[in-house]
């Protein structure tokens, strides 16, 4: 029966008169109720290979990184970099700083603290050993919430959400080890390094090894970087590691100045102070400063990994150097629009993009649309250097393992931006068919359900690795 529903694929000519038999073929592998849209076009063609519902909006997820990269290579150019600065409005005089030390910060997604001991360093090399103000945490390069509109507020406090602000260091992400108690009913102890200036309590009871009882783990978060954790755990011979994400970066970034100061044997007088606005002084000296690797680089690990934070902080951006305003997320969607309207001629439409990521559950976009989008970059590619940037069926990124097309033969002939949010599996991209001709491809996928047990996430996936294969083989071998 499997083997006779791919021949009948097979000979259903995927053209435009036929191509709703064909796509319902396919989709009869997948959970009853799933939202299918489709779109396939052969790079410069006039005309679809396959339009199945390519006018319906869906969640985009994370193939909207697509919209935000190729904004930012028009708007900032693939050379522009992310600059972080220890600035001052007076020259140090005998090792004193008469004035305030001002961390600028730029959003740069990549900086860290080895980063910041270099910029720390530089000031000992100028024999600073005092500074008398106080150290101001400028993030004024954006303005209003960090969270976008419409992300799921269960996913905040985990690193792959961490909200991006201006100031961000190491990725705003830190880790714990949660050791659970001697004995039941005792409570759980965390374990954290004094290397995260961030406060953690224990709330969480521990449960016999073996025990049924109904109880999970929970974090709940608060101001000035304070967590606690709530809930169960068993009792187990090794700590439980977690990861969660910053939730006020300044103050989190400020500590630790703070104590790179210290450390460097700097001191500071005064106290840590957020500046989020503008300022009118415009004769800053640069003391120390830090710059990221070029856009393009930062492009390739956003799309090959589908990297939020990268995403998130260069849609900032945008809007930033756009509107020369302050980055909002409003500022970012309409510069994202404007971008792609003026230098490539694509009209979004009624598309709906409120972030960089795709994390916000508001985002929405057809297929029609995106399939403009990859229309631009098949055909400009030569200069955007933008497909080598994707990730590569069976090879790298987050198409590495992607059952489907790799026993669909792929491997290697298939670059494209995935997309998943909880019952979402969307990609867009490019594939290089048997006839050696490059076609442009947009899966929007939604609603998929599979009851299965919690021990088999396999089960899961077979109805979408069916699905996959056996579309994306009749697409490889059809001319």
């Amino acid at each position: 029966m499997f083997v006779s529903k791919l021949i009948r694929c097979w000979t259903s000519v995927l053209i435009l008169s036929a191509q709703a038999v064909a796509v319902e073929n396919y989709t009869a592998y997948l959970p009853e109720g799933v939202n299918l849209a489709l779109m396939v076009q052969k790079v410069g063609a006039p005309q679809p290979i396959i339009d199945y519902h390519s006018q319906q909006l869906a969640l985009p997820a994370s193939t909207i990184k697509l919209l935000t990269a190729l904004a930012a290579l028009l708007q900032l150019g693939p050379t522009y970099r992310f600059h972080t600065s220890f600035e001052a409005v007076l020259p140090a005089v005998e090792g004193v700083l008469h004035s305030d030390l001002i961390a600028h910060f730029g959003g740069d997604p990549t900086f860290s603290r080895q980063r910041l001991h270099t910029m720390v360093t530089t000031l000992r090399k100028q024999r600073i050993r005092q500074i008398t103000g106080n150290l101001i945490i400028d993030t004024s390069v954006f303005a209003s919430y960090d969270k976008a509109p419409g992300w799921p507020w269960n996913n905040l406090t985990r690193c792959f959400s961490s909200p991006p602000g201006a100031a961000i260091i190491d990725r705003n992400c830190f880790s714990l080890s949660l050791y659970s108690g001697q004995t039941v009913g005792e409570i759980a102890f965390i374990h954290l390094s004094s290397y995260y200036p961030i406060h953690m309590f224990s709330q969480v009871r521990t449960l016999a090894r073996r025990s049924r009882d109904y109880c999970e783990l929970d974090i709940i978060s608060g101001e000035l970087n304070r967590f606690t954790l709530t809930g169960c755990i068993t009792q187990r011979s090794e700590p439980l590691s977690l990861t969660f994400a910053v939730q006020d970066g300044a103050s989190y970034v400020g500590a630790i100045i703070k104590e790179a100061l210290k450390q460097a044997d700097i001191k500071l007088n005064g106290t840590i102070i957020r500046q989020n606005y503008p300022t009118t002084v415009t004769s800053r000296q640069v003391l120390a400063e830090s710059t990221s690797a070029p856009l393009h680089d930062l492009l390739h690990v956003m799309l090959k990994t589908s990297d939020n934070m990268i995403a998130d902080t260069i849609f900032r951006t945008i809007g930033h150097e756009r509107f020369k305003v302050p980055g909002t997320w409003r500022a970012g969607s309409d510069a994202v629009r404007q971008i792609l309207h003026e230098y490539a001629n694509i009209n979004l439409g009624n598309t709906i993009q409120v972030d960089g990521s795709g994390l916000s559950r508001y985002d929405l976009i057809s297929p029609a649309t995106m399939m403009r989008v990859l229309q631009y970059i098949g055909q400009h590619d030569q200069v955007l250097n933008f497909i080598s940037m994707l990730p590569l069926a069976g090879y790298d990124g987050t198409l590495m393992f992607r059952t489907g097309l790799h026993k669909a033969g792929l491997d290697g002939k298939l670059s494209a931006k995935t997309g998943s949010l909880q019952g979402v599996y969307n990609l867009a991209g490019f594939m290089t068919v048997s006839s050696g001709q490059r076609i442009a491809f947009v899966q929007y996928l939604s609603g998929y359900t599979v009851l299965h047990s919690p021990e088999d996430s396999y089960a899961y996936k077979i109805p979408l690795v069916r699905f996959e294969y056996w579309l994306y083989k009749t697409i490889y071998l059809h001319n």
